[in-house]
């Protein structure tokens, strides 16, 4: 049986309004005190005692379960986290940076970049769908969180974690990347933390490789270094090869 969903913390649904339940309580209340006006009528006093019980019942029950929902609702409001879809724009600037990179390390001709776009937004798409299935959560791609965009954000227990995906053909990468991706996630960090938010930040990287076993060793030895020693949040970093990728999703 497959793993149920981590939905523990909602904190990208919207507020749940509670008008439904008090409407259906109004009218069950309704009808208690129309009862029990009857019975008092006709002189019924144990019928009419039951339903001043119920009334008497109904009335707490909805005070407790508004005060209850109100309590929800404030610790979801704290818990919330605003996010907005990244513009075209910046999806476009992304995409082009990292296709340049790829280009420069392949020697690519220049028409053959719009082929190596496609391979590479194939390639990302295979990846969060893997991030996805391995996390069991709900994922948002290509958002930005406190105005800082990332590949994708997910929640899980009271993580915060951000995603950034690059794709890898040498068994290396930039310093300058990496300090770029610190300085982001600190921001979402700080603001966070400035919006007593109760929720912890973590950085994904996940690195699509296509490298031979001999460079997937040495990438790995890389990664092992003291590069990632300042980080101002904990580090995931996550190695997918493409061709796995492929096998998984898209091959038989």
């Amino acid at each position: 049986m497959a793993k149920q969903m981590d939905n523990s913390l909602v904190s990208f649904s919207r507020p749940v309004s509670v008008m439904p339940q008090l409407l259906l309580s109004a009218v069950v209340l309704i009808l208690l005190v129309i009862g029990l006006v009857y019975a008092l009528s006709i002189a019924q006093w144990l019928i009419a005692s039951v339903f001043a019980i119920a009334v008497v019942g109904l009335v707490a029950y909805t005070w407790f379960s508004v005060d209850q929902f109100r309590r929800l609702a404030a610790a979801h409001e704290q818990n919330r986290i605003d996010w907005v879809a990244a513009l075209p724009e910046v999806q476009r600037q992304h995409l082009n940076v990292e296709v340049l990179e790829l280009s420069k390390s392949l020697e690519v001709e220049t028409e053959q970049v719009s082929d190596l776009q496609s391979a590479y937004l194939v390639a990302e798409d295979l990846a969060l769908r893997q991030i996805q299935q391995e996390e069991n959560v709900p994922l948002l791609r290509h958002v930005s969180v406190g105005d800082v965009p990332f590949d994708a954000v997910f929640v899980k227990d009271d993580i915060v974690v951000c995603c950034e995906v690059s794709f890898l053909v040498t068994p290396d990468l930039r310093q300058e990347k990496i300090d770029a991706m610190m300085r982001k996630v600190r921001r979402v960090k700080e603001s966070i933390e400035s919006a007593k938010a109760g929720l912890r930040v973590q950085m994904m990287l996940a690195l699509i490789t296509q490298l031979s076993k001999e460079d997937d060793e040495r990438l790995r030895s890389v990664l092992n270094t003291r590069r990632f020693s300042t980080t101002p949040v904990d580090i995931d970093i996550r190695l997918l090869d493409f061709e796995a990728l492929q096998r998984i999703y898209v091959t038989d």
